[in-house]
């Protein structure tokens, strides 16, 4: 991998900010695809669990499975070597317990190549998402943190609202 297929992070996100550059993030489900955001410079994606509707025509998100989500991260991972790339972990891979919550994460960037994961659910998450981030795992709510706090303005689209802690 050369210098220019680093999978960007968080601080050269703050980077890019303070050289005026926009940061542009997009939604991916499969290695042709992200080839193409990824040689048009997009920076972030997101594996988001809306493939479970795009790709495989279900009604909802709620269907999407683990495994599922790691297929389609590693094939992103695979055509986007250069965006630092999130992936959604889906219903009830994380709400069930903690311990659940840290082995299926660890999972995800174990057997992807992403950098960070995201979750919902607001205030009721905060002990699952401090479970994480102890152990060394970035979240999709603390890019947006991290970006924020090196001056990078982030609109909240239904994308990157991930997570409020009250």
């Amino acid at each position: 991998m050369n210098a220019d297929a680093r999978p960007l992070t968080v601080l050269d996100l703050a980077a890019m900010k303070a050289a005026g550059r926009r940061i542009v993030m997009l939604t991916c489900y499969d290695a042709a695809f992200a080839r193409l955001v990824d040689q048009a410079g997009v920076d972030v994606l997101l594996v988001g669990d809306s493939l479970n509707q795009v790709i495989a025509g279900e009604e909802t998100t709620l269907s999407a499975t683990l495994d599922q989500m790691i297929y389609h991260a590693a094939a992103v991972r695979r055509g986007a070597p250069r965006s630092l790339m999130l992936v959604d972990l889906p219903f009830l891979s994380y709400q069930v317990s903690v311990p659940e919550a840290i082995r299926n994460a660890g999972r995800v960037l174990q057997e992807t190549g992403a950098q960070g994961v995201k979750l919902e659910g607001g205030a009721p998450m905060a002990e699952t998402v401090r479970a994480l981030v102890d152990r060394g795992m970035l979240m999709a709510r603390e890019v947006i943190s991290i970006a924020q706090e090196h001056g990078v303005p982030l609109q909240q689209t239904p994308e990157t609202v991930v997570l409020q802690i009250a």
